[in-house]
């Protein structure tokens, strides 16, 4: 049976403003009016007045009469990082919402990147970090990044570890984005979601493999859906991934869990979980055997993906680097599914 129920509100990795990170999830067996989570928030109201009119019956059995409504029903904000495509259409909406504040859950850092931009010049400063303070449009809350998990919504947990996302221009100091592993707390299903990654072969401190590592004790059973970034297509050179993956990184990330998934199903029960890898990527295509089918049973959705701008491609860019990612991981013989995220889908967790 399913345990949640996810809308991709949008799912692109810019410029389209109008399709920009932004998914809401619930509790399958609630209604979206009873409380909606928002798991970034780079696209708002125009994305989901498109959807809506795309798809009235989207959102059934509630049926709203506007995308107002629709963000009326939001009740938290889980932010991966500070990025504008990620966090758009909450700055955007947050004046419009009515009640108690929501609270935005997200790292430290990352809040006090956004509040730079509730600052009273570039927006009204509409955000605080006092529960007490029930003026405000928006709750800070933090979330340490441990093995954690902390309630976010009706029945959802999270837990979050720290990714990177390349370095910042003026400084060239590393940027930090997150990783969730969002939980559906009656049943213990969840599904891994990552914000913008930079490969760990290009780290100077690899993280993904640590939550590869976390993810791999529970593949299949608990956990069988994984929403990862792939930002470009083959051939774009790695001084130009910006702090992204390709398809060629993506696969060679998925060979990596795959290594720590055979090596939990090979040790002993109950042996101590010994410190993640930072496997050879190099190694990769000699180890076929080794890691044949052990992502079977889960589900990859491809999402962040970069507009064409140069229309190089027949088809929707997102097709084609979820075709290209499958080609990679077939070869691999992983087992895995990959799937394009498009905007409007209603995706339905462990069905």
């Amino acid at each position: 049976m399913p345990v949640f129920d996810l809308v991709v509100v949008g799912c692109g990795g810019g410029p389209n403003e109008s399709n920009l990170s932004s998914y809401l999830l619930k509790a399958h067996n609630a209604l979206w009016s009873d409380g909606a989570l928002a798991l970034e928030a780079g696209s708002g109201y125009g994305a989901i007045s498109r959807i809506l009119a795309d798809s009235p019956t989207l959102f059934a059995p509630c049926d709203p009469r506007s995308p107002a409504e629709v963000l009326s029903w939001v009740r938290s904000f889980v932010i991966t990082h500070g990025h504008l495509d990620h966090i758009n259409g909450l700055v955007l909406s947050a004046g419009s919402l009515r009640g108690p504040p929501r609270q935005v859950f997200a790292a430290q850092q990352t809040l006090k990147d956004i509040e730079t931009v509730f600052s009273d010049r570039l927006w009204p400063n509409l955000g605080t970090w006092d529960k007490e303070d029930k003026t405000a449009a928006l709750l800070y809350s933090p979330l340490q990044l441990d093995s954690t998990y902390r309630p976010v919504a009706a029945h959802v947990s999270v837990r979050a570890l720290p990714l990177n996302h390349g370095h910042m221009r003026c400084t060239n100091a590393p940027y930090d984005s997150t990783a969730f592993f969002v939980r559906h707390d009656p049943s213990a299903r969840e599904f891994l979601f990552f914000g913008d990654v930079q490969p760990d072969r290009l780290s100077r401190e690899p993280r993904t493999c640590a939550v590869w590592a976390a993810a791999a004790p529970k593949l299949p059973h608990t956990l069988d859906t994984i929403f990862i970034e792939c930002s470009y297509p083959l051939g774009r050179p790695d001084a130009h991934l910006y702090g992204h993956l390709s398809p060629t990184h993506l696969a060679q990330e998925l060979a990596a869990l795959a290594r720590e998934v055979v090596a939990v199903r090979r040790s002993p029960a109950g042996s101590p979980a010994k410190k993640p890898r930072l496997h050879s990527t190099a190694s990769v295509p000699a180890l076929n055997g080794e890691l044949r089918d052990a992502l079977t049973g889960v589900r990859v959705f491809i999402i962040h993906c970069k507009e064409d701008l140069t229309g190089e491609f027949e088809r929707p860019m997102h097709t084609v680097i979820a075709g290209q990612v499958q080609k990679l991981v077939d070869d691999l013989r992983l087992g895995a599914t990959i799937v394009a995220a498009e905007q409007g889908m209603h995706i339905s967790k462990c069905q």
